[in-house]
């Protein structure tokens, strides 16, 4: 009776692992949904149709975009953290997530523990600009006068405990100067500021379309925040070369899927997205300002993880409180 049992343990065993085999083989055998976090027309979507469209071409199945935005990428994530762990419902990702999962109080998930991460697709450069109106051309004109007229610099954000404001509080601790913060509602409505010098600095991105403006002059860059050039600005130094230590502050693109999404799906995705990275047509259509990661699923979950953790401690040393955002 007892060989008989565990034969026929055995033979059930054996059929659970065919069956799951096959299920991993046959997927995706349906069409894919990829929850889109902000609205139609941002750079989340521009870039990730590019990542979807292949997918559709190389796994015989539509990924289709389906757009959830609001709270600052927050309920879309958390839709996509309540649906079944099937591989059938995924999610993008992008820089605002680690900031605004801190933002909100009582969210029902986690940035890093409510997903399993696929894979951080790409970046996009930034840079620091101070306007013309300064004697700052680098990251060392920056701390001398800085150091030598605290606060006098009105550095713009696009909003108390916004990206902007955070990526400030990083600079000026990594540089131990100070300045003195002005806050608008949007980018956009202090970029007009900036240019007339009523403010004298702040963080831009490529992909906002601001970075041209350096080029002919009308506003400065002191460097990239990037960890290498970025090739639309080749001779424009990163702040790392300039001596701030590991000071990286990109635009992101990452995909995931809900917690407990079975690792042989994950591990087949990621393997996807890696081959789409390299095909050159990928960075011809990104764009040739776009860094094409397409890491593995451990090294997303750890950048998204180290990203939460670095504005977490800013927001507690710098006491900053969030009332706008509940």
């Amino acid at each position: 009776m007892r060989t008989t049992l565990a034969a026929i343990g055995l033979a059930a065993l054996m059929m659970s692992g065919v069956a799951t085999a096959q299920g991993i083989d046959n997927y995706p055998s349906r069409a894919v949904t990829i929850i889109v976090p902000v609205a139609p027309g941002a750079a989340t979507e521009n870039e990730g149709r590019i990542w979807a469209n292949k997918l559709s071409d190389l796994l015989g199945q539509q990924f289709v975009l389906d757009f959830k935005p609001g709270a600052a990428t927050t309920l879309g994530s958390a839709y996509v953290a309540r649906q079944k762990p099937d591989g059938y419902t995924l999610a993008f990702a992008n820089s605002s997530l680690p900031l605004a999962s801190l933002q909100f109080r009582d969210l029902s998930f986690d940035p890093v523990k409510s997903f399993e991460q696929i894979s951080l697709l790409g970046k996009r450069g930034a840079l620091l600009a101070v306007s013309n109106h300064l004697p700052i051309r680098n990251a060392q004109e920056y701390v001398a006068y800085a150091r030598a007229n605290p606060g006098a610099i009105n550095f713009a954000t696009s909003g108390n405990g916004g990206i902007q404001h955070m990526v400030g509080l990083w600079f000026v601790s990594a540089t131990n100067t100070k300045v003195t913060f002005i806050h608008y509602k949007a980018a956009a409505a202090a970029f007009p500021d900036f240019l007339a010098g009523r403010v004298q600095m702040m963080p831009l991105t490529y992909s906002g379309g601001y970075a041209p403006m350096v080029k002919p002059g009308k506003v400065r860059s002191i460097g990239t925040a990037n960890l290498q050039r970025s090739p639309l600005a080749p001779d424009m130094p990163t702040l790392v070369e300039q001596g701030v230590a590991d000071f990286e502050y990109p635009s992101w693109l990452g995909i995931m899927a809900p917690a407990k999404t079975p690792a042989a799906i994950i591990n087949r995705l990621q393997g996807e997205l890696a081959k789409i990275g390299k095909l050159p047509e990928t960075q011809q259509k990104l764009g040739e300002d776009a860094i094409i990661v397409a890491s593995t699923p451990e090294q997303f979950r750890r950048a998204i993880a180290d990203e939460t953790e670095r504005w977490r401690k800013l927001i507690q040393e710098n006491n900053i409180k969030f009332e706008d955002a509940n």
